[in-house]
């Protein structure tokens, strides 16, 4: 759908005239400490819930509720919130997701302001989940407050689906999709949880790589014995996990376990200067594989090590360490499954045991990569909108991180188109210490958004 020039600048100055209120909210949102890692408080995760549902409320639609499903383990969940209006006859549905749920705040001496005190400086806001992701649930709340405003009803049916655990891995979500797939139905999903490619530059995100997680342990000796008597013909379990660690990569840095494919080189690169810069790469040290730098980061297979169980430094004694374990995490891209990733894994790291060493595989977590047809209508929707509201071309990107809850949407709607949108930058530091959101970008998605909901219901 082409938006005209009176229609974009009338919804532009509603949203400029709307976003000292939606910037406030967003503020209230940000004090709200709903950390749902299972370590912090989580009546704070309900009153997050309970405020978003308040939110929802404030834009007119008639159905809000805050519900909660089944954990595995048979827990309740955390509390998500749904609002709705149903669509009339032959009219679509979009579904527009968010997450009111934030990462821990970690150490509170890196944070430069408060991490729970959202804190302006220049044209950015700063705070846990200013970005990542109540700045998303508020360009959903503003793209409806905007088109009311000027006095209309999305000509789509829509319905908000606000989830309370997303940093802590969506361990309901799939019970949630089952006890309400008629609720959440829709022909077009629109996912705010990802990010553009810079500032000034908005970008669609087309493909998300999935996630294979678990733990190896590695056995050497029944006990600690001593380093001095036994050190020498038995190499500790510690030295032994180092060098299994080591085989997961070759000399370059690119991944070497078999059967971890890759798929194609993206249309677009990542300047190298950009990224070093992005992800705070120290001086002197040289970046890992090979290939395009886009590559590596989207449509790679991508290993790392993200924990270690072993002695600490401070309770080192002189003895040979009997065993050692560590968190594997890897990243693969659209294309393959994840048990196939878990197998190759599995059957590397037991194939690769040194000097004999008893090797042990814990599965944890997986999710499903996200591929995206570059041509669809709710695309072409999408990118009509996003230009209307930068004055530029929105760009193909994908993403090395993952969204595993995607696979479940599509799974439980396997006819609904899914957007994947945000509002994170390259500086925003989503998860990390002095996360902030760029407030001018912030207006510009909730302009798009609301251009997006004419667009659809312009392609109905």
């Amino acid at each position: 759908m082409n938006h005209t020039e009176t229609d974009v600048a009338a919804l532009r100055a509603r949203v400029d005239e709307l976003f000292p209120a939606i910037q406030a909210d967003l503020e209230a949102l940000v004090r709200i400490p709903s950390v749902s890692a299972a370590a912090f408080d989580q009546a704070h995760v309900a009153v997050s819930a309970e405020a978003v549902a308040d939110l929802l409320r404030g834009v007119g639609l008639p159905y809000v509720r805050v519900l909660r499903s089944a954990r595995p383990d048979g827990e309740p969940g955390a509390p998500a919130v749904v609002a709705r209006r149903p669509a009339r006859e032959g009219e679509p549905t979009v579904l527009l997701y968010a997450h009111h749920d934030v990462q821990p705040p970690g150490d509170a001496a890196t944070w430069e302001t408060d991490p729970f005190e959202p804190t302006q400086v220049g044209e950015r806001l700063f705070g846990r989940g200013a970005a990542d992701d109540k700045a998303g649930l508020m360009a959903h709340v503003g793209a409806l407050r905007a088109l009311t405003a000027l006095g209309e009803e999305p000509g789509v049916g829509v319905t908000v689906f606000v989830e309370g655990e997303e940093e802590a891995g969506s361990p309901s979500f799939a019970q949630f999709l089952a006890d309400h797939r008629d609720l959440l139905a829709a022909d077009v999903i629109v996912v705010a949880d990802s990010t553009n490619w810079k500032v000034g530059v908005p970008a669609l995100t087309t493909s998300l790589r999935g996630l294979v997680d678990g733990v190896v342990t590695v056995e050497v000796l029944d006990h600690a014995v001593h380093s001095g008597m036994f050190g020498g013909p038995v190499l500790d379990a510690n030295v032994l996990l180092a060098r299994l660690v080591a085989t997961l990569h070759d000399d370059a840095g690119n991944v070497a376990v078999a059967g971890l494919a890759s798929a194609g080189e993206p249309e677009v690169d990542y300047a190298e200067a950009d990224f070093r810069g992005d992800a705070s790469v120290l001086d002197g040290v040289e970046l890992a594989g090979t290939g395009t730098i886009a590559g590596r980061l989207w449509t790679k297979p991508a290993i790392a090590v993200i924990g270690i169980d072993a002695t600490s430094v401070a309770h080192a004694s002189n003895t040979l360490a009997p065993r050692c374990a560590a968190k594997v995490s890897v990243r693969i891209p659209p294309g393959t499954e994840p048990q196939a990733a878990e197998d190759a894994l599995r059957a590397h790291l037991e194939a690769h045991a040194p000097f004999g060493a008893r090797v042990t595989w814990t599965p944890g977590e997986q999710g499903r990569a996200f591929g995206a047809p570059a041509d669809s209508a709710a695309m072409r929707a999408a990118r009509a909108a996003f230009s209307a509201a930068w004055g530029t071309a929105p760009v193909d990107i994908g993403v090395g991180g993952s969204i595993p809850f995607i696979a479940d949407l599509l799974e439980a709607f396997p006819q609904a188109a899914v957007l994947v949108t945000g509002v994170e930058d390259p500086d925003s530091r989503a998860h990390g210490p002095n996360e902030s959101v760029h407030l001018g970008e912030l207006r510009k998605v909730v302009l798009a958004e609301a251009l997006l909901l004419r667009g659809v219901a312009g392609e109905a």
